[in-house]
């Protein structure tokens, strides 16, 4: 997360038009710096001057104000990185990850603050399906990182797989219907002309990444399709197929609350960056950014 909004960024999290930002400038309402003749804006002392007012008020969005807050509880699809990052913070978000989605789900029945979603689509991830569900309620899609996923293998597997159809006859460990990684290996499927049928699915599905990572690990299964991070930890061979998106579906007005912001901030230093690093598989260059804001 860079330290400054631009223009169309602070706008989209506003959910006011380019025009509306210029104004508030010219009126010297909002914290700003001119750099070039570029206006950029201090992430933390925007956000600082939205927690003086209510967060609706600042949106024009007085309806979210009645709405009730929902449980400080993070859902939706498995990220060890979020994991990690909710404990080293001390944000006192506590972490239910039993898939994409059941965070959507848990997200629209107002049981949860943030859902991490991984949901592809025709023309990229997880917007398309937010929008279906949140467009006329104050929830913002944030991108937290994207992230490799691909064949993790079993040790002393004798011949490595480098494709779904070279993995045929192995014996494949699934996750649980709700999880985003179940239709991430239906459309890789489907690019290979192939189905469910054409893999040997064990009887069993794991419901986490590291639950999954651990079974090939103990070699319950052969294959399965999980992200590099996990594959790194178990000290087993991965072959990458595809780069998915993983946002934060969030609560607009918990953004600001200090919980989330404690999240924020550690994943603006040093640790957070290295802690992706070291995990292996991760690309924050948009981390931050807003993919939808709900009205």
């Amino acid at each position: 997360m860079t330290e400054f909004y631009t223009t169309s960024e602070l706008a989209a999290l506003l959910r006011v038009k380019q025009r509306k930002i210029y104004d508030l400038v010219a009126e010297n309402a909002l914290p700003v710096r001119k750099v070039t003749g570029k206006l950029l804006f201090p992430r933390e002392e925007i956000e600082s001057w939205l927690g003086t007012r209510k967060p609706a008020e600042a949106r024009g969005d007085i309806e979210a104000m009645d709405r009730p807050a929902p449980p400080l509880t993070a859902a939706g699809g498995h990220d060890p990185l979020l994991e990690w990052a909710l404990r080293e913070s001390q944000s006192g978000i506590a972490g239910f990850f039993d898939g994409a989605l059941d965070g959507l789900r848990r997200a629209e029945a107002g049981e949860c603050t943030i859902a991490g979603l991984h949901l592809p689509e025709d023309d990229g991830w997880n917007v398309g399906e937010v929008a279906s569900h949140f467009a006329d309620a104050p929830w913002v899609l944030i991108e937290w990182a994207k992230r490799r996923r691909g064949l993790i293998l079993r040790p002393g597997l004798a011949k490595k797989p480098e494709s779904l159809r070279a993995a045929r006859g192995l014996r494949f460990q699934a996750r649980q219907s709700d999880a985003g990684s179940e239709k991430v290996l239906d459309r890789l499927l489907a690019a290979e002309k192939m189905s469910r049928a054409d893999l040997h699915l064990v009887k069993t599905v794991e419901r986490s990444e590291n639950d999954l990572a651990l079974a090939l690990a103990n070699e319950r299964a052969d294959v399965g399709l999980g992200i590099e991070a996990m594959a790194r930890q178990f000290k087993l061979d991965f072959v990458p197929l595809i780069v998915e998106r993983f946002d934060l579906l969030v609560w607009r007005k918990a953004w600001f609350d200090p919980p989330c912001q404690r999240l924020a901030a550690l994943c603006r230093t040093e640790k957070f960056t290295e802690r992706a690093r070291a995990m292996g598989g991760y690309d924050l260059s948009d981390f931050g950014v807003v993919h939808f804001n709900g009205r």
